[in-house]
């Protein structure tokens, strides 16, 4: 247990000597002019069979559940109308009195395999702005309405959609801490390890594709790499003592991460394919939860240097280190995707339950984000900035939530029992 204890956290957390900058409250909310966009019923590609005319609807409850969840559409349906059974002149008149494009969908449901159509029409032009087709095994047909998602709001609006988008986090409902992965909207969760140990602290690659995380499967906390693609798990690195992953360069060739080979646990750059180790700091007591910021050139991370746990960033380039927290206890910084903001686990004083906080670079403007609320812990954004997920025991046991990126419409992602920790968002 005392090597878990040194994964998890530092010593105990001395009384703050002087007063903290915070601001109390969140800003408020973003409102974005919401495009109407018609919706019509996907039909299947065969009349005469139930099976097609099933997964059409199915494909288009996930579609519509994606637009709705990303806020950026007032989506305009008819079920009734007949203009859902035709892409005909009249059909497009009837659409183009209620938005500006339509989305048509056909399917059919061969068995082992199915097929999906997919079209994006203006309705101003009169021409089909956007075709898809997809084909695959059953497993795969979320992921595809949420790829078709994505490729609508991009085209729409020129944001990146998130719908495709997964988290990975441990949880120990087993009994045991295991790697869990589940799509943003909570569906299609995924038990990844069966390692009957303590795996902590996954991240993901740059490229999605790959999970690193913490394991005491062979007794050292050794780093392990799931290789999704390939199905496939495999140890990473073994060093001595803690290996802990951290945050990929925006190149995806350097993973930062945390090793304490028989010291106190500090800050290495590790080369993902040579496994060539450079160490970025050296006796700063102990350091640790390293990310990398969006444009490459600096590092935040936590440190115990000034007595208790504090967010700093280090500029690579120049190897100085800037002090951003002036709390208690602060812990899990994470970058926005945007690179003007970093968010992060922390309390004002020991008698306090933990928050999230989101605080500029300079560490002048620091804003609560949650309040009253439980423990509320392991900050992740989401791949477009706009959503955060953390852990929260405000229903009693510690959960996995998302809300807002200004702190409003916190709600659970999964009913999974046990305890969550350490969510991270995929890109």
């Amino acid at each position: 247990m005392k090597a878990l204890t040194a994964l998890l956290l530092f010593a105990a957390a001395q009384p703050l000597a002087a007063a903290t900058n915070i601001y109390i409250g969140v800003e408020s909310a973003i409102e974005l002019k919401k495009v109407p966009v018609a919706l019509s019923q996907f039909l299947p590609l065969r009349a005469d069979k139930p099976a097609d005319l099933d997964l059409a609807e199915s494909f288009r409850d996930i579609v519509r559940s994606d637009l709705l969840y990303s806020r950026y559409f007032d989506i305009e349906e008819d079920a009734l109308s007949p203009a859902n059974l035709d892409t005909g002149p009249e059909a497009m008149s009837f659409w183009k009195n209620l938005a500006g494009h339509l989305i048509t969908g056909r399917g059919q449901d061969a068995g082992s395999v199915w097929t999906f159509n997919a079209r994006l029409h203006d309705l101003n032009s009169g021409a089909i702005a956007m075709e898809k087709h997809y084909q695959g095994e059953k497993r795969a047909m979320r992921r595809a309405a949420h790829m078709f998602s994505d490729d609508v709001i991009q085209r729409l609006t020129g944001r990146k959609g998130i719908a495709h988008s997964k988290l990975v986090f441990a949880n120990n409902a087993t009994g045991h801490k295991e790697i869990y992965m589940v799509d943003y909207d909570g569906e299609n969760l995924t038990r990844l390890t069966t390692d009957n140990s303590i795996n902590l602290l996954p991240r993901w690659s740059a490229d999605s594709e790959r999970i690193y995380y913490t394991t005491y499967r062979w007794g050292n906390p050794d780093m392990f790499e799931i290789d999704l693609r390939a199905g496939k798990i495999r140890p990473f690195t073994t060093f001595q003592g803690l290996n802990i992953p951290g945050g990929f360069s925006p190149d995806g060739l350097t993973m930062v991460m945390t090793l304490s080979r028989g010291d106190d646990p500090n800050i290495y750059a590790l080369d993902i394919v040579t496994k060539k180790l450079k160490a970025l700091m050296k006796g700063f007591g102990v350091s640790t939860s390293p990310s990398w910021s969006p444009d490459g050139k600096e590092v935040a991370f936590v440190s115990d240097r000034a007595g208790n746990p504090q967010i700093y960033v280090l500029n690579l380039a120049s190897g100085k280190t800037r002090r951003l927290t002036k709390m208690n206890w602060c812990d899990s910084p994470s970058w926005s995707p945007s690179g003007e903001w970093l968010i992060f686990a922390g309390r004002e004083s020991s008698k306090e339950k933990f928050n999230i906080y989101r605080s500029d670079l300079t560490g002048s403007q620091i804003r609560r984000l949650t309040e009253k609320a439980g423990d509320n812990e392991d900050p992740s954004w989401s791949p477009d900035g706009r959503f955060i997920a953390f852990t929260s025991t405000r229903r009693g046991h510690k959960e996995l939530f998302v809300m807002d990126a200004d702190g409003s419409a916190p709600h659970p992602l999964t009913d999974l029992p046990g305890s969550t920790f350490t969510p991270n968002w995929s890109q």
